[in-house]
């Protein structure tokens, strides 16, 4: 769902939203769009080794704040460029470290598995 989602936002962006924002809105918009289908095909990925590690709890977590950084950082984004409001770039930081987080319990979470 998340990858048709980000498929979606920048086919918006780069037919309906070139003529109405500026060039570095436009550009923090697909910025927000990269980072949503990153992430989108991190949880896909996750879900394909969850599977193979018998739905382990701490990858659950990280798909989890994988969700909660494309929110965070990526709808920040979405937000800051279409609204200009500037406060909201304060909160993409914190979907950021959702994202190190999420990949961080994964990468424990293999390497854990690896050593059993």
């Amino acid at each position: 769902m998340h990858a048709l989602l980000a498929v979606a936002l920048g086919a918006f962006a780069s037919h309906g939203l070139k003529s109405r924002l500026t060039a570095e809105m436009l550009n923090v918009f697909e910025t927000g769009v990269r980072y949503h289908m990153y992430h989108a095909i991190g949880l896909f990925l996750l879900a394909l080794a969850s599977v193979r590690l018998s739905s382990s709890n701490t990858m659950r977590w990280a798909a989890r704040f994988m969700h909660i950084g494309i929110f965070l950082f990526s709808g920040s984004l979405y937000a800051l460029s279409l609204s200009d409001v500037k406060w909201l770039g304060a909160i993409t930081p914190l979907g950021g470290v959702a994202f190190i987080v999420a990949w961080g319990l994964a990468a424990y979470t293999l390497w854990k598995a690896k050593s059993e």
